[in-house]
């Protein structure tokens, strides 16, 4: 994820890939950076073409070495450089982010929008909890259950081996409930979520 940084009288968009390794810590401060950058982008489609025919996007490569497998996440997270697949291939992924491009608009703003109305789901475990009973589609937006004792979302975990969702398709349909739950882990080939 990223946050919007004024630089050199513009918006701009600082990813994480972006921020070197000794001020990671700082960078994912919430004390320092409030806010964070959700994806969702406004853009007026006159301003693109007025800035492609003008050749004048510069969008900066991002160089982001990716990690494969929990292990070796755990390994780079202790101060170990890791950057190989299981089968030992150097994984170095280019990217650009689609939103550094606030930097070419003039009068370019960030909208804050309160957590409330951002729910991610980047993991099997994000997945889990917006699949169960804890949240319900009202209107095009998943509202949480009015049931639910506690503001805030209980913390799942679910461990490495369901990573990938078509490895489990029996975990997705037999889903705990989750309204009155406060933390879930699971390692194994089932759920052990609180009802």
């Amino acid at each position: 994820g990223g946050t919007l940084i004024q630089y050199e009288d513009h918006l701009r968009l600082l990813e994480i890939a972006q921020v070197p390794k000794a001020h990671v810590d700082e960078f994912k401060s919430v004390t320092k950076f409030k806010i964070f950058n959700t994806n969702n982008l406004w853009i007026s489609l006159p301003a693109i073409k007025r800035l492609q025919e003008k050749n004048s996007m510069d969008l900066e490569i991002i160089v982001n070495q990716k990690v494969p497998n929990r292990f070796h996440m755990k390994r780079a997270s202790e101060g170990q450089n890791i950057s190989t697949l299981d089968g030992g291939l150097n994984v170095i992924q280019l990217e650009t982010a689609v939103g550094a491009a606030i930097k070419s608009f003039k009068n370019a703003m960030g909208v804050n929008v309160p957590r409330s109305r951002f729910l991610p789901v980047k993991t099997s475990s994000d997945l889990l909890l917006v699949m169960s009973n804890l949240y319900s589609l009202d209107a095009g937006s998943l509202t949480m259950s009015k049931k639910r004792e506690f503001p805030t979302t209980p913390h799942v975990k679910l461990g490495s081996s369901f990573t990938k969702v078509c490895n489990h398709p029996n975990l997705w349909s037999t889903i705990s409930s989750a309204i009155r739950a406060h933390r879930s882990k699971s390692n194994r080939n089932q759920t052990d979520a609180p009802d």
